[in-house]
């Protein structure tokens, strides 16, 4: 089962013995055999993941949210190196002597302790929260849109898409990406997070070929400036994928 909230503008949450006050995030829930899964749709390519006292932040980025105002990380993800996904002044805000972030390769100069994870890594996670995540890493790279001939905006081999396995659920968060062949091999995936702005990631032709060929249960455009979430949703009504639109 799955709950939208739209949470008001300030209210006060606790965790981990302290009290935050926070800004107005959609947030959708569902129903697990490990407790409540909170998503977090926080702004662009940033997200939040929280099971019961767990907290999984994707890219946290300070122009997106206040993050002395978000709960301490268990694990942090970043995709990649660009600016609008990788701030370490907003991760340093969220990290604890037992927090572990997982990066890709050119992340790691700016993130000390990191743990990298090429394309096609694995990664057993078994936190002090009695929490088991399996962490996949694969590709995510342009193969049309190029900053100038031969240059793409993110080339292969150097940024992370993640698929994570907890909670009972597999859910894949894409990164910065085009609808790549690898795409073929993503399965059964009960959430995406699949990027739609041009000319950095994909467009809706592009973003409706990456979701026949995941078939998620749930499909969530992220990233997608002033791209047309609603023809996705249109384009897609037909199928067996709900295309969840929120605010990022």
């Amino acid at each position: 089962m799955l709950k939208k909230i739209l949470i008001p503008v300030i209210i006060m949450i606790a965790t981990g013995g302290h009290i935050f006050a926070q800004p107005e995030f959609e947030i959708d829930t569902f129903s697990t055999p490990g407790g409540k899964l909170e998503i977090w749709c926080i702004g662009h390519g940033t997200l939040m993941f929280k099971l019961n006292n767990f907290v999984l932040h994707v890219d946290p980025v300070s122009r997106e949210a206040d993050y002395d105002l978000l709960p301490d990380a268990d694990v942090i993800l970043v995709t990649h190196s660009h600016g609008d996904h990788l701030d370490p002044g907003a991760i340093s805000k969220i990290m604890t002597p037992s927090t572990s972030v997982f990066c890709n390769e050119s992340s790691a100069k700016d993130l000390d302790g990191a743990i990298i994870l090429r394309n096609g890594d694995k990664y057993d996670f078994a936190g002090s929260k009695d929490i088991k995540m399996l962490i996949e890493a694969v590709p995510a790279y342009n193969i049309k849109h190029e900053r100038s001939p031969g240059f793409p905006f993110h080339p292969k081999g150097d940024g992370n898409g993640y698929i994570i396995n907890f909670a009972g659920k597999r859910i894949y968060i894409a990164g910065d990406t085009e609808n790549i062949p690898e795409m073929e091999d993503i399965k059964a995936i009960d959430i995406a997070f699949i990027p739609m702005n041009l000319p950095y990631t994909m467009s809706v032709d592009m973003a409706v070929d990456a979701g026949l060929k995941i078939k998620p249960a749930y499909l969530y455009p992220y990233h997608f400036g002033t791209s047309n979430t609603a023809e996705l949703a249109e384009r897609l009504k037909n199928t067996d994928i709900e295309v969840r639109i929120r605010k990022f």
